[in-house]
């Protein structure tokens, strides 16, 4: 459950797999284009329903609520000390050639 106001995420189909063009590979086409967005939600509600939301930008856009307070999951992988000893590297090269 979540109240007016709070920060969701909504999913919203722009093009059935109908109004998809023909000229997408086979696999594409079956598959609804959905949108999934951001933003504070206009009413209160719950997972499933669906609402209108006000994007950041001021934007207001109808969905179905995926998720309440969403956050991002992503990373870039990995640590690898090589890469983060390239801006080091860089600055002790720099200041060499200043010296010379």
């Amino acid at each position: 459950m979540f109240e007016q106001g709070s920060y969701i995420e909504i999913e919203k189909t722009i093009l059935t797999p109908e109004e998809r063009t023909a000229q997408l590979p086979e696999d594409t086409k079956k598959v609804p284009f959905k949108l999934w967005t951001k933003g504070f939600a206009c009413t209160s509600g719950d997972i499933g329903d669906t609402v209108t939301i006000e994007t950041i930008t001021g934007r207001h856009i109808s969905g179905k609520v995926t998720c309440i307070a969403p956050h991002y999951t992503h990373s870039y992988g990995e640590v690898m000390p090589e890469i983060m000893m390239i801006g080091r590297s860089l600055r002790t090269f720099l200041e060499e050639e200043d010296h010379d």
